[in-house]
């Protein structure tokens, strides 16, 4: 079966997608509201695989819901959870419940999480996944056996523009390029003239990209950022835009901000397109779009 988002990366000018966050527990009821959202509205929706290393309602699940919704899924995989021989089962599950594209993670240390006693996996990273589902796509698993059905994906990683330094990222890009990635998502970017470099250099290869975009929601939330997750650095005009925003309208102005940069992204065409992080503020993801002029 086609993905239709690999279509839409290939026909269309300025591809969007989302997140959705599977819940921590078994009441479905926002995840659901989220999708009915924006199944219309998006290219494609990211089901998120633990986040952070949260215990949650598993990425698979979240993708088959979308699936049945009649939205198109992402389905995030990383490899911190699992073995390559439990990667490669869901892989096939997922193929054969018509989930066409797996975006590929090596994911968060365990200690950011809420399972801190748990243990780490890590048998394969995010390009060797990549590489494994290419060698699962000729019929064949990791350990050289022929598989009586072969899966079909478009598989896609990440990158982090705004690293300091920049070179490691770059020699992981290319790697994950080398290994089958046919799009390529960004970490948060903010620093839209920064971006523009990366993209000089980005430009040259045969990948889609998607640059990220998270909602900023208050000062205090882009300083958390800057200290604490890597990559993602918040310029300091921004965080003092957030700052003056009148008391109760933060969150109008972080819509303003995202909508404004995506905008330009989109006039200067610097990329293929946008994946929209809310991160719990799902329903502001078409306020946004909204503000970029793109619904």
């Amino acid at each position: 079966m086609v993905s239709k988002f690999k279509e839409a990366l290939e026909s269309k000018e300025f591809v969007v997608t989302s997140e959705v966050a599977p819940p921590k527990g078994t009441n479905l009821e926002t995840i659901i509201h989220h999708i009915e959202l924006l199944k219309d509205k998006v290219d494609a929706m990211n089901v998120t695989d633990h986040q952070s290393s949260i215990m949650r309602f598993p990425s698979l699940g979240g993708a088959l819901l979308v699936k049945e919704m009649g939205g198109e899924p992402i389905l995030q995989m990383t490899c911190r959870d699992r073995n390559r021989m439990a990667l490669q089962a869901d892989l096939m599950f997922a193929h054969s419940r018509g989930i066409n594209n797996v975006l590929c993670l090596t994911g968060d240390s365990v200690v950011l999480g809420d399972h801190k006693e748990a243990k780490s996996v890590f048998d394969l990273d995010s390009s060797q996944l990549l590489a494994t589902i290419r060698v699962m796509e000729e019929g064949q698993d990791l350990g050289g056996n022929k598989l009586d059905g072969a899966v079909s994906f478009c598989a896609g990683a990440i990158v982090t523009p705004e690293a300091n330094p920049i070179e490691p990222q770059l020699i992981k890009f290319e790697k994950k390029i080398e290994a089958g990635a046919e799009f390529i998502q960004t970490q948060a970017v903010y620093d839209l003239d920064n971006f523009k470099k990366f993209m000089e250099y980005a430009g040259q290869f045969p990948v889609k990209i998607l640059a990220g975009i998270i909602l900023l929601t208050s000062a205090p939330m882009a300083r958390f950022m800057n200290k604490n997750v890597a990559g993602v650095m918040v310029p300091q005009d921004l965080i003092d835009e957030m700052e003056d925003a009148p008391k109760g309208r933060k969150l109008d102005k972080g819509v303003e901000i995202a909508g404004r940069m995506i905008k330009r992204i989109h006039e200067e065409k610097m990329c293929d397109g946008v994946h929209i992080m809310a991160i719990g503020k799902e329903e502001l993801v078409l306020d946004i779009m909204s503000a970029a002029g793109l619904i």
